[in-house]
């Protein structure tokens, strides 16, 4: 006969315990102690098995009875309703444990093999300071398209839209991440473009030093009373004509002072290809005095304040503010200055492309582009360091004229050499 309320409420527990069954399977177990549980007999896949359901009073003989046909549902269909329980208290055990921060942090992890520290540090600052406080303890499989946006939204709002591109970038990174090490089985953030999220950013150039302001310039420098390290950086800078990014992580193992060479590594290039950079007189005579300031450490250009790490990004152009020249000249400008006057003076462009470190987009020209021009950009860089020595000294300086063999076996046939 099936258990009554009555039966169930007054049932005394005993020295052992006492199982009285309702029907389907369903009994309470009544303990020494007095509790009472629920519990499902059934078999599934030749085995007997238990499934609780609660105990009593919080579960009633009525809820007892719906768990109980609940599972005998999933039985016909052959499911093993305890093994369907266990995978439903891990998927929720899941979604609590993986968060967005700790699937953000177990990306970056998976990452940092292919980055600098400098760029992780930065990688994960941007996360912490814009997407942790508004999306990081909510479980990403709940997140929606609408929490990343109003979250890049606000980054926008206080003006800064770079920044907002670069952390709905990473943020997409992490969710793609999430779909392939199935934290998530749909990228809710996958047709979230920043050109449709973002306002159209204005065309801008960094500003690079008027030619004409040269020589007052190299003057300035040469005054310079700050850090000796700022200094030496800027100088390398201009007689390298490398980005600032790429001088300010630069080891000592990448030079080759003997051989007048710098290697940049390809993890350290915009464009993710070893780049060689030939090194003039007065390039290496900078290293030199640079040596001695940097002493033991790895790095060429370290952080007088925070030991094993690089000066910081905004060290160059504070320095050159503090010369007067605040939206007149930048670090970054010092390129567009060396490609103006090495194109001016006559120098070939592919080799001032070459020395640049760009990436030749036109497929057939690029297919001439193999050849690193080396030789061309040994005598190129040398022909700078000398111009800005002789502009510092307020001389005029010559045109430049190519040699003709180096012309004749280097040159790209049709694109240097006239037809």
């Amino acid at each position: 006969m099936p258990l009554t309320d009555i039966q169930v409420r007054k049932a005394e527990p005993k020295a052992k315990p006492v199982r009285l069954f309702d029907s389907g399977g369903l009994y309470i177990e009544v303990a020494p102690s007095g509790g009472k549980w629920w519990r499902l007999k059934y078999r599934h896949a030749g085995k007997e098995k238990r499934l609780s359901l609660g105990t009593y009073p919080d579960t009633t003989l009525k809820t007892a009875r719906e768990r109980r046909d609940q599972a005998r549902k999933l039985i016909a269909d052959g499911i093993d309703p305890s093994a369907s329980r266990q995978a439903e208290k891990e998927r929720v055990l899941r979604e609590v444990e993986h968060d967005f921060e700790t699937v953000a942090r177990a990306w970056v992890k998976h990452q940092q093999g292919a980055w600098t520290d400098e760029t992780k540090a930065r990688v994960v600052d941007s996360l912490v300071a814009d997407i942790f406080k508004p999306i990081g303890a909510m479980p990403i499989k709940s997140i929606k398209a609408r929490h990343v946006i109003a979250a890049i939204k606000a980054i926008e709002a206080r003006g800064a839209s770079d920044t907002a591109g670069r952390v709905l970038q990473r943020v997409r990174a992490v969710f793609r991440f999430a779909v392939v090490h199935e934290y998530i089985e749909t990228n809710p953030v996958q047709d979230l473009l920043r050109a449709e999220l973002l306002r159209p950013r204005p065309v801008t150039h960094r500003a690079a030093l008027p030619q004409q302001e040269l020589t007052e310039f190299l003057a300035k420098l040469a005054a310079y009373d700050g850090y000796p390290g700022t200094l030496n950086a800027l100088r390398l800078l201009m007689l390298t004509a490398v980005r600032p990014g790429e001088l300010r992580g630069a080891r000592w193992a990448e030079f080759d002072l003997q051989g007048a060479q710098w290697r940049i590594p390809a993890e350290r290039m915009k464009m993710r290809t070893e780049h060689l950079v030939p090194l003039s007189r007065q390039a290496l005579a900078v290293l030199a005095t640079t040596r001695e300031l940097s002493g033991n450490d790895s790095l060429v250009f370290p952080s007088p304040y925070y030991p094993g790490k690089p000066i910081s990004e905004n060290t160059l152009n504070s320095a050159l503010a503090r010369m007067g020249y605040k939206g007149i000249a930048t670090a970054h400008g010092f390129r567009a200055l060396f490609s103006t006057v090495a194109n001016e003076f006559g120098h070939s462009p592919d080799v001032i492309e070459r020395q640049l470190a760009h990436i030749e987009r036109n497929a057939v020209r690029a297919a001439y582009h193999r050849s690193s021009y080396l030789k061309d950009r040994a005598v190129l860089m040398q022909w700078w360091a000398d111009y800005l020595d002789q502009r510092q000294d307020g001389e005029n300086v010559s045109p430049f004229v190519q040699r003709a063999d180096i012309a004749d076996h280097e040159a790209p046939i049709g694109l240097n050499k006239p037809q």
